[in-house]
């Protein structure tokens, strides 16, 4: 009989390894941001040190590339959007430049130096030609990019603002602001409409749900407020998370997001009713800045201060439903994993995570109750 060594120097070779996402990506700075391809399995990020990095991503074992690095930015780099067509990329960063890349080969096209007078915080493409940005002073402006200048310059923010947001027509758009209010601008008309009451806490992220008609704004306190379309002026709902903070919100359904924390989890919640449906994934203590969904709908990418860039299956959870009832929680207080590496079941820290995770558990299940302040369970 032959030996299993002489059995594989015989035979084919082993053929790639399949995982079910593709591997972490590790850079070298911290990346404040990260953006998934239009249409390809290709990401770009930008990173503390300003420079802006493109990877293709595989689920093949070993097959996560670096396409391409570029330097351009003289300081921390804080958001990276790819154009429509998958062709361009814009970015900003605290050095207030705006730059447009070449996706392909990341060659600088176009630089706006000095596009506001302080520190770029936010970025939003509204179509093809009109860029919104948004700086730490509360500025927004609005840019078409045809005639390389701002076309709406408008403070009416306290404070930086975190992200921005545009309805379907392209007409209103929607911006968060760490005043804790949230700003409500018609590109159409180039006006201001109308600012928020104030939320506790800095609103961090806004985005539209339920076919554009609520709008959702994270907070670092942890709390999602619901706006109705047209009720900007005051809440119709909030739902604290009991997360430490949320980062980001990343729609993946019209009921269904995705949100990141300073904790290091991504949880994945349900509008209307309001509930945490369990645990993606998430970087073991370190804050996570910023989540992306794949063109297909099938991944979402993460970054956070561990200087990795983590895949998350999020397949399936389009067809998770939820009951108007409660179900009473996990007797140990965890999540519900909604993938295979939700908890880190291979990772060293996974074990530490438990145990303070069970002393939190029983606290939380006498307030599961009480995680809504209205009565609303459905839209």
């Amino acid at each position: 009989l032959a030996t299993d060594d002489e059995d594989e120097d015989g035979g084919e070779p082993p053929g790639p390894k399949i995982r079910d996402t593709p591997e972490d990506i590790r850079l070298e700075a911290i990346a404040n941001t990260v953006a998934l391809h239009p249409s390809r399995d290709i990401l770009v990020c930008g990173d503390v040190d300003g420079d802006v990095y493109a990877y293709s991503y595989s689920c093949t074992e070993g097959e996560n590339r670096e396409l391409w690095s570029s330097g351009h930015h003289m300081k921390s780099c804080r958001q990276v959007r790819f154009s429509a067509d998958g062709h361009k990329i814009y970015s900003i960063s605290r050095d207030k430049a705006v730059h447009l890349l070449d996706a392909e080969r990341g060659k600088l096209v176009t630089r706006i130096r000095g596009a506001h007078e302080a520190p770029i915080n936010s970025l939003l493409l509204v179509d093809e030609n009109i860029l919104a940005t948004g700086d730490d002073g509360g500025t927004l402006k609005v840019w078409d990019m045809r005639k390389g200048m701002a076309i709406m310059d408008l403070k009416h923010h306290e404070d930086y603002i975190s992200d921005i947001t545009v309805d379907q027509a392209k007409r209103i758009l929607l911006t968060a602001s760490g005043d804790g209010t949230m700003g409500v601008f018609n590109i159409k008309r180039r006006r201001f409409e109308l600012l928020s009451e104030y939320q506790s806490g800095d609103l961090t992220s806004v985005a539209l749900m339920k076919r554009g008609k609520k709008v959702i704004c994270g907070s670092s306190e942890g709390t999602i407020y619901i706006f109705n379309w047209n009720g900007f002026g005051a809440t119709s709902d909030r739902f604290a998370l009991k997360a430490e903070s949320v980062e980001c919100i990343i729609p993946v359904t019209e009921s269904i997001l995705c949100t990141a924390s300073m904790d290091g989890y991504i949880r994945a919640v349900n509008l209307l009713p309001n509930r945490v449906i369990g645990c993606i994934g998430q970087h073991v203590g370190e804050p996570i800045e910023e989540l992306a969904k794949s063109w297909d709908s099938r991944f979402l990418a993460s970054t956070a201060h561990d200087q990795l860039i983590k895949f998350w299956d999020i397949s399936s959870l389009p067809n998770t439903t939820v009951s108007e009832y409660r179900k009473r929680k996990k007797k140990d207080g965890r999540m519900k994993s909604l993938t295979k590496k939700a908890h880190g079941e291979n990772d060293f820290f996974s074990g530490l995570v438990e145990e303070t995770e069970k002393t939190d558990g029983e606290q939380e299940e006498m307030e599961e109750e009480d995680d809504s302040d209205s009565d609303s369970g459905s839209d």
